[in-house]
């Protein structure tokens, strides 16, 4: 057996106890699934998935604004449903 040792990590109770509903239900404890991450990051050289914040393209941003203005637009046209729109744009 592989030399172990303890370590103490401080987080909100209510987390805590959500993870050790979510990692009994995959099988597995909190300490596993805490080994689980450990041992992935020193596979993977850092964390084990992306850490970002989400910040949209300026095109994202532009139509996003579109659609804000549109929707505030009395004179937009507006669809009652998908199909409607769909045989406008055939036309």
């Amino acid at each position: 057996m592989a030399d172990t040792t303890n370590f103490s990590v401080r987080m909100d109770s209510d987390i805590k106890k959500q993870c050790e509903l979510l990692y009994g239900e995959l099988g597995m404890t909190l300490t596993t699934a805490i080994n689980v991450f450990l041992r992935q990051s020193l596979r993977v050289g850092g964390l084990p998935f992306e850490v970002r914040l989400e910040q949209p393209n300026k095109e994202t941003i532009a139509a996003m604004l579109e659609a804000e203005r549109i929707v505030h637009d009395p004179n937009a046209k507006h669809y009652s449903d998908v199909e409607e729109a769909l045989r406008e744009l055939k036309r």
